[in-house]
């Protein structure tokens, strides 16, 4: 077995997965890196991650489908001995709007329920007997939609929520030996909303969120990463909590305050 503590961050060729495991290797941890489809940019994450100090293992995996899962966790165990950290970071969404219920079908909301909910319960069932043994620790990475009612898609937004109520009953389940919180992230600039938006659309959605949000800014990829390696390495007496990363969008419009420019 490894000295070095180990993470398993599903979803961490780009974006959050990516700023997130390349922290934590820079915090001393060998980390797994998983991918579904971008496996040029995985690779760029590995490299980054072994330039850091990091024992790395990338494994293509779909999180939907529990054999993937399973394999995941067995990888990194037979590579390290121990998981310390399993970060539920992959996801997908549709762009339809929310409000147009007429371009999604069952097979949307199985495919985002399949991804963003049953898979982040797969990952902690087959993680569940290792965290255990090393006290360790689950951050699953939701969004605000589920908070707030508000995203990209009415599948998104619903598989978010249960992704919050999961949080909350495997906090219970699985305390005191393991913690589990969940991150929610608000409008940010990851390549998944310039991917599902277009760059014009992203823009757009940019400049509305530095005018509305109460920090004037949307969250990067590493605003996000920086809570959650605190969620692992930092929030010893937290699990169960719900953590809002949203630039405090939950608030509403900026707040006119005479004499303030």
């Amino acid at each position: 077995m490894t000295d070095r503590k180990v993470a398993l961050i599903t979803g961490s060729g780009t974006g959050v997965g990516a700023a997130t495991a390349l922290m934590l290797a820079q915090r001393g941890y060998n980390v797994l890196i998983n991918y579904s489809r971008s496996e040029a940019e995985a690779r760029a994450s590995q490299a980054a991650c072994v330039d850091a100090g990091a024992d790395t293992l990338l494994m293509q995996g779909d999180v939907a489908e529990d054999a993937d899962c399973r394999a995941l966790v067995a990888g990194a165990h037979a590579r390290w001995g121990r998981i310390d950290a399993l970060v539920n970071n992959a996801g997908v969404s549709t762009f339809t709007g929310a409000a147009n219920w007429d371009a999604l079908d069952a097979s949307t909301f199985q495919r985002i329920f399949a991804v963003n909910t049953l898979g982040a319960f797969q990952m902690v069932r087959a993680c569940a007997p290792h965290l255990k043994a090393t006290q360790g620790c689950i951050v699953n990475v939701s969004s605000v939609a589920g908070s707030l009612g508000i995203g990209s898609s009415v599948p998104y937004i619903a598989s978010k929520g249960a992704v919050n109520s999961l949080t909350l009953y495997l906090a219970r389940a699985l305390a005191p030996e393991v913690r589990v919180n969940a991150g929610w992230p608000g409008r940010s600039s990851s390549r998944g909303f310039v991917d599902g938006l277009g760059q014009e659309g992203f823009e757009k959605v940019k400049a509305l969120t530095e005018q509305s949000t109460a920090l004037g800014r949307a969250s990067t990829p590493e605003d996000v990463a920086e809570a959650i390696v605190w969620l692992i390495d930092g929030a010893r007496t937290m699990t169960g909590e719900l953590l809002l990363l949203d630039a405090g969008l939950h608030l509403g419009t900026r707040l006119q305050v005479p004499g303030k420019a």
